[in-house]
């Protein structure tokens, strides 16, 4: 990987003038109405058999701002509007490509509020960032500063639940490279008492910053709940202060993760999990709250995100390995784990924390991966298959 290749999006908090706010808010609800507009065509045209792309739907666009409906759409930015329809079409092609679901339309209460711009929509100058049908720049607290010598490709303004503005600029960063090459390789064995169990026996507590908030998020749902339904201020107010709530916890999780994946990429030159079906595991009432707040999810995405920047490799094992009922000393599968054992010996004598053996037997795995030449992410998409350990031929992928 070429440093020059690794494009990383840089996100700001700023403050807009009330004039912004307005402009803003507007390119919002107009880029919602032609991803709207242009999804309803395109289903449309579907249940007739034929095929609309960006194209025709970028042709429509122009039909549209000349009716007297939709005049109002050529007061905003045409580069937002341009964009959505671009986004559009991936969805599109990653439905077709069964790789998502059918596209479905904005919501102005529920759907992101964003608009993104390209090099045309934007002037970016000595640190200063003016978007079009503005005058004056943004103003943004730099609390990091811009890769030097790099200009933004593209621009991305949001508006979160919690009424806070964010501009997300898109650079290449030189800065980031391959680290030195290490001998070094763990298992990572994610757990609910603590958040990771290492094979070499370090224990991360799982900071649980849900269950923190978790009572005055309740007073601010409660408060919420027993307001009239509709628009009224008293609701707004009441929403943004939940939203609030959400955003510190969101906030505090993902700094959290962060700080922890950096450091295990930095220190390890293999990294070995276990391929987990989040998705059917919060089907489990009683641990679904507690799974969510954990988030593995976006722990294994930020890991193998960081571990392709910076010349590291992931590997998952099956989800089907035993990984808690074999023994890491003897290789003797017991027949039972449930879970509230958490330390078992064995009939050779070794008695084992459960979480430190598994993310042992976890790192053998995945050595054993890559001897066999297996995929850095098996069975992702599709469940079953045969334990890693036990493969002697690579498998092909689905």
């Amino acid at each position: 990987m070429t440093a020059s290749h690794v494009k990383r999006a840089f996100k700001y908090r700023f403050y807009p003038s009330d004039a912004q706010a307005a402009e803003l808010s507007r390119t919002f609800g107009c880029v919602r109405k032609v991803y709207n507009l242009a999804l309803a065509a395109r289903t449309e045209a579907w249940t007739r058999q034929e095929r609309v792309n960006y194209n025709q739907t970028s042709a429509m666009l122009t039909v549209w701002k000349k009716t007297e409906e939709l005049a109002y759409l050529n007061e905003v930015s045409s580069v937002p509007l341009q964009q959505t329809l671009r986004h559009l079409q991936v969805a599109f092609t990653n439905f077709f490509g069964k790789r998502a679901k059918y596209p479905r339309f904005k919501s102005r209460k529920k759907s992101r509020k964003s608009a993104e711009y390209t090099t045309s929509g934007f002037r970016f100058r000595d640190g200063r960032l003016t978007l079009a049908k503005m005058t004056q720049p943004l103003d943004i607290v730099w609390s990091r500063p811009l890769p030097e010598g790099t200009k933004p490709s593209t621009v991305t303004v949001s508006q979160d639940a919690a009424g806070r503005w964010f501009v997300s600029m898109l650079c290449d960063d030189p800065t980031v490279r391959p680290l030195p090459a290490t001998d070094t390789a763990v298992g990572i064995d994610v757990g609910l008492d603590h958040f990771l169990t290492l094979s070499t026996g370090e224990k991360i507590t799982n900071p649980r910053h849900e269950r923190r908030d978790r009572a005055r998020l309740a007073r601010a749902q409660r408060v919420l709940a027993k307001k009239a339904k509709g628009d009224g201020a008293n609701r707004r107010k009441a929403r943004r202060k939940a939203a609030k709530i959400h955003a510190r916890i969101t906030d505090r999780r993902r700094d959290n993760l962060h700080k922890l994946t950096t450091r295990l990429v930095r220190e390890n030159q293999t990294l070995v999990i276990e391929d987990l079906t989040v998705r059917n595991m919060v089907k489990n009432h009683t641990l679904a709250r507690a799974i969510s707040d954990a988030s593995w999810s976006e722990f294994r995405s930020m890991l193998e995100y960081k571990a392709a920047w910076y010349g590291r490799e992931v590997i998952a094992v099956d989800r089907w390995f035993p990984s808690s009922k074999l023994c890491s000393t003897c290789g003797t599968l017991q027949d039972k784990m449930p879970l509230h054992v958490r330390t078992w010996t064995c009939d050779c004598g070794t008695t084992h924390d459960r979480d430190v053996n598994a993310a042992k037997n976890l790192l053998a795995a995945g050595r054993a991966v890559a001897a066999c030449g297996a995929g850095v992410r098996p069975q992702r998409s599709s469940p079953g298959g045969q334990s890693a350990m036990k493969q002697e031929v690579p498998r092909r992928e689905p």
